[in-house]
């Protein structure tokens, strides 16, 4: 369920490009889907196996400004360097990723190994968010047919709402009883296997988003695109898993190469 704040921020969005339209810039809108890597406390970082085994799906629908075109006449809007270089893009998405440990640690015949592979969870992502797109050729002219492809490259804010969940066999459940004596209290090196590293409240946080992506003209009033996103979120419980230890320094984030369609709103 959107909480609260992250529907005050939609309700705010939506009045802000109400406003925007009034002064007449054209719109854009589309869907975008693709494949999510999160990098999260679950697995090793810089690990082939947590990378390629940490990726799940997602999905969004996508609004532009484009400040080149005025909707209100039909006509070019004075031409000036920002105008025909920059977009703002709106977004509203979710992502989903199945979250496994991999790496080194999971390898062998142990308890502590066999606890690990016995822990699994689930990081669910709604968020919304704006981003400033700058295409170093002309708009004016990709939107003409001048050329083909429209590379860019977009930073932005996003406020998320996470929905973490996890579980545990039972080897990770005694290893979670075992680690909880007090001869091992002080070994951070356990903290892993500890219950308060682990939650399944939802819960928000805000992060950045960088892409680097192109468009490809598909017809006069569509285009097709191609965009690779790094989104870091400024919360180390987005997984659900944060148990701070020697290997625990990184806020979560993730990788997200996304495909879309995107049509020109007359």
């Amino acid at each position: 369920m959107i909480n609260r704040k992250l529907l005050l921020l939609l309700i705010i969005a939506l009045s802000v490009q109400t406003i925007k339209a009034q002064l007449g810039f054209s719109h854009e809108v589309g869907a975008i889907v693709g494949p999510v890597a999160f990098q999260s406390d679950y697995g090793v970082n810089q690990n082939f196996d947590t990378n390629k085994g940490n990726v799940g799906i997602g999905i969004g629908l996508v609004h532009y400004i484009n400040f080149a075109y005025r909707a209100d006449c039909n006509c070019y809007t004075k031409d000036t360097y920002f105008n025909d270089h920059f977009k703002l893009r709106n977004e509203i998405s979710w992502n989903k990723t199945k979250l496994n440990h991999f790496g080194e640690w999971t390898h062998g015949e142990s308890q502590y190994s066999r606890a690990l592979i016995g822990t699994e969870g689930t990081a669910t992502v709604l968020d919304i968010g704006s981003q400033i797109e700058y295409f170093p050729y002309s708009i004016r002219d990709f939107a003409a047919g001048g050329y083909s492809f429209a590379p860019y490259v977009s930073l932005g804010v996003h406020y998320n709402s996470y929905t973490p969940k996890f579980e545990k066999n039972a080897e990770a459940q005694a290893v979670e009883a075992l680690v909880a004596t007090p001869a091992n209290l002080q070994d951070e090196t356990l903290n892993i296997w500890r219950a308060e590293s682990y939650t399944q409240e939802q819960a928000s946080t805000w992060s950045i988003v960088w892409s680097v992506g192109t468009r490809y003209k598909l017809t006069p009033l569509s285009d097709l695109l191609v965009d690779l996103r790094w989104q870091y979120y400024f919360s180390d419980w987005v997984d659900g898993l944060n148990h701070n230890g020697p290997a625990d320094k990184n806020y979560d984030w993730n990788l997200w190469l996304n495909f879309g369609y995107v049509y020109y709103l007359d």
